[in-house]
């Protein structure tokens, strides 16, 4: 795994970096564990567009990942690590004793032919699945329960990594990437080991058109709209003094926003919490 360089034969090429994917064993995926992925391009059941800078992009297949790990017991073989589209992180694909199938992230360290398992017995090895309350605590996790039984939630992407801070009662406190440390049921799964990709972060996308490939559409700035699209557009020249906000009026960068009062006894500390 690791980052390469181009040639500057053209100006993008210059500062692009990208993978050289040493670590991909395959490039076909198995059919089995692949559905339609249909575009939807940021738009809701309605046509709305909900999620904005959608759209577009190379055509894609999804990968069903097994985020349950609800296979307890049984031990499964390591056959391939492969690219997925949807995700930042590299997949592998288990073989289990009994014949079944199933994509997982794969984890820093985990190679073919590693075998890996879900149980509350088993070692502290990157890629096996155990309860919190059966996790050393300091231990590097990933792929970590909210809810038992939900699947994986938090510490999915590329690199990610929590790690379990103390463990009292029926709940355990996991500091999460953001420095957020928080209290989840002791009876949460959680996998062992950091994410794998951790070069992701230092790609150089290069040209803007390699994000569409991505199916990542512009994103414009409000002060360079018009007045009618935007609370910041319009004016001669570059307007100052206007704090940040989205283009429904809505403060940003630093305002909060947090509404969800339900969880907030979970949280131990907070992720911007100064001082600490």
């Amino acid at each position: 795994m690791g980052v390469k360089t181009f040639k500057p034969v053209t100006p993008s090429r210059r500062e692009m970096t990208g993978f050289d994917f040493s670590e991909i064993t395959t490039d076909k995926p198995e059919k089995s564990l692949t559905t339609p992925l249909r575009r939807k391009a940021g738009r809701n059941n309605t046509g709305m567009i909900s999620v904005r800078h959608k759209g577009g992009g190379h055509k894609r297949r999804y990968r069903i990942i097994d985020f349950k790990r609800d296979k307890v017991d049984i031990p499964a073989k390591v056959v391939s690590i492969e690219y997925d589209p949807n995700r930042t992180c590299r997949i592998a694909l288990l073989n289990y004793i009994d014949g079944a199938k199933a994509y997982i992230v794969a984890p820093v360290g985990l190679a073919v032919g590693d075998t890996v398992i879900s149980s509350a017995s088993a070692d502290i090895k990157p890629g096996n699945c155990k309860p919190l309350n059966s996790i050393p605590a300091g231990t590097t996790i990933h792929n970590v329960e909210l809810r038992p039984g939900k699947g994986a939630q938090a510490c999915r992407g590329a690199g990610a990594s929590a790690i379990l801070v103390a463990k009292l009662g029926e709940y355990c406190q996991v500091r999460m990437p953001s420095g957020e440390v928080r209290k989840i049921l002791s009876v949460c799964k959680a996998t062992i080991g950091q994410v794998g990709n951790t070069d992701n972060e230092n790609i150089n996308w290069g040209k803007a058109g390699r994000k569409r490939w991505c199916g990542i559409r512009p994103t414009v700035r409000g002060m360079a709209m018009n007045p009618v699209d935007h609370p910041l557009g319009g004016g001669e020249g570059v307007g100052k003094g206007h704090h940040p906000v989205t283009p429904w009026g809505q403060p940003c960068r630093g305002y909060k926003t947090r509404k969800n009062k339900r969880t907030n006894s979970m949280i131990i500390r907070r992720r911007n919490a100064k001082g600490k």
